[in-house]
């Protein structure tokens, strides 16, 4: 199964029931039978046979395997503001991290966009591979592996080495192949599962935020990674041991791109948009921890917190944004998703104080979840399903590409500043007003790259409507 096809299956769970039927048909039609629109001369002799029933058991343990895998991958990509806040400290063990959020962001950045853009050769393999074990196993040694040594790290480079590359490449072996395989097992209930799954996304901002802040206050940044490593590696083994490919499944797929969508300005803008938008809604989750604690003197428990919330908010927004999408329909929801999350940073977040940026953390998350569930929909509406694979496998490769390199040029606007926080080291005068204007910069840049976004996609909507003859307003 290619990112396309995967991506397709995970965001449509998110939608609501109404949605779901029409496009999974689709997406049946031509990915998961032989049918007659792949060759009209085909005959039942040459078809696949159809799958035997699965057992409800091995369904049951294939949700709480992709419950469990989801909870850690997309849970822990989450926490890294948190790390980078103690990796750039004054106190931190790391020497040339100390001051340094561009360079140190560009780990997290790096470990997440990997996440993602992984796929590239993940899909490969899992289309190659017949016992899948193998990959899911060897992802959740390698992920694991990377979260504990990077406990042992003690210069920079290092942790590019282990929380960056090694993290990234395990997770995303970890969580393609239990992505791909689980929509197989479910012929009647595929959404339900999958939403399921997908509920683990963002549970897991919101428990493991505290925990880990909770490791941090009692062990220290050194033993907390050794933790959520073992942590990881013991349950995630287990979890990764489940998967298995459904026989009378073919799930390898055409993956090049058809050059005459490449020259289309509906695709071009649509991959400016997915670049902006990545880079742009990455920078609130790696600084929302650091702003909190050296401009509003919270402590980093509480800072902790926020960060949580945000998550959890982030994630009930995306099934909201699919319900309002039709009855307004999905593009233009998608557009003023993007357009309210810039302007809720340039509102709330430019010199916040404390009142308006909790304001900020809940409405954010509220706003930017509708670009995330509702993109994979539009490219399906735009492109068709014939060219959904290639298409939004491109786009998701461009996102994961924003995501590495939105965070650490906010690090470079950002520069070298002084740590604040509560209590006797908080920062006041003169010093509290000139971070608070670095902060104001990295403000305007992130307002900046997602309404540009915004611009993007609405450009889209507008060419898609020229290249159809007509306008809807609801489209």
């Amino acid at each position: 199964m290619s990112l396309g096809q995967l991506l397709f299956l995970n965001i449509m769970s998110s939608l609501p029931s109404t949605l779901q039927p029409t496009l999974y048909e689709a997406y049946s039609l031509r990915n998961l039978q032989n049918s007659d629109h792949d060759d009209p001369n085909s005959n039942r002799s040459q078809r696949s046979p159809v799958p035997a029933r699965p057992e409800r058991p091995y369904q049951t343990l294939l949700l709480l395997s992709g419950f469990f895998m989801i909870f850690h991958v997309i849970g822990i990509n989450s926490l890294f503001g948190i790390f980078q806040e103690l990796y750039t400290s004054p106190n931190s063990s790391i020497s040339d991290a100390k001051q340094r959020d561009a360079l140190v962001s560009l780990v997290g950045t790096i470990g997440s966009g990997l996440t993602w853009s992984g796929s590239i050769f993940v899909n490969p393999m899992i289309a190659r591979t017949e016992n899948l074990k193998l990959i899911t196993i060897t992802g959740v040694v390698i992920m694991s592996l990377g979260l504990i040594l990077a406990s042992f790290s003690t210069k920079l480079w290092h942790l590019y080495l282990t929380q960056a590359l090694l993290y990234g490449v395990g997770s995303s072996m970890y969580y393609f192949p239990i992505m791909s395989i689980t929509p197989l097992y479910f012929d009647k209930h595929r959404g339900f599962a999958m939403g399921v799954i997908l509920a683990g996304s963002g549970i897991g901002g919101l428990v493991l935020a505290p925990v880990l802040q909770v490791l941090l206050d009692k062990y220290g940044i050194h033993w907390a990674l050794r933790i959520i490593g073992l942590w990881n590696l013991l349950i995630g083994i287990p979890v990764a041991s489940v998967v298995k490919h459904r026989p009378g499944f073919n799930i390898g797929s055409r993956t090049r791109m058809n050059m005459s969508l490449v020259k289309r300005g509906t695709f071009l803008y649509q991959a400016g948009g997915a670049l902006l938008q990545a880079a742009g809604n990455i920078i609130p989750m790696y600084y929302l921890t650091s702003y909190s604690v050296s401009v509003l003197s919270y402590s980093r428990s509480t800072g902790s917190l926020l960060l949580a919330l945000n998550s959890g908010v982030n994630s009930i927004a995306r099934v909201v944004m699919g319900i309002l999408a039709d009855q307004v329909g999905r593009q233009n929801t998608m557009i003023g998703s993007v357009l309210l999350s810039g302007l809720s940073v340039l509102a709330l977040w430019y010199d916040a104080p404390r009142a308006r940026f909790i304001s900020f953390v809940v409405l954010y998350g509220i706003y930017a979840g509708g670009y995330n569930a509702l993109l994979p929909t539009t490219i399906t509406e735009i492109y068709g399903v014939e060219n959904y694979t290639t298409v939004n496998g491109f786009i998701y490769f461009v996102r994961g590409m924003g995501s590495i390199l939105g965070a650490p040029l906010a690090g470079v606007i950002l520069g070298n500043y002084q740590r604040g926080g509560g209590g006797p080291g908080k920062l006041q005068g003169s010093e509290l007003g000139a971070l608070k204007q670095k902060f104001n910069d990295v403000v305007v840049y992130d307002g900046v790259l997602l309404l540009s976004a915004a611009l993007c996609v609405g450009y889209v909507r507008w060419l898609d409507a020229r290249d159809r003859g007509r306008w809807s307003w609801k489209a």
